[in-house]
């Protein structure tokens, strides 16, 4: 059987992922996570968010074209 030996990542809660990200709302957060901007993951009943996760936010975040596809928009609809 073969050990992890990978550091463990930082979670943060949804209200301190909130913050660090500049004090946007806890529900901006849970609706990031809907359009899978953000990963969520669960902690017992918690939703944590990885620090992986909000640094990858902050790296697309200069690039909107990743958000838009991200949320279907610039797809042509009959």
């Amino acid at each position: 059987m073969a050990k992890d030996t990978r550091a463990l990542e930082t979670l943060y809660s949804v209200t301190d992922a909130a913050r660090m990200l500049g004090g946007v709302s806890k529900f901006t957060i849970y609706s990031w996570m809907s359009r899978g901007l953000l990963e969520r993951t669960r902690v017992g009943g918690r939703v944590m968010v990885r620090e992986s996760s909000l640094l990858k936010l902050l790296e697309q975040g200069n690039n909107p074209e990743i958000v838009r596809r991200k949320e279907g928009v610039g797809h042509a609809s009959k």
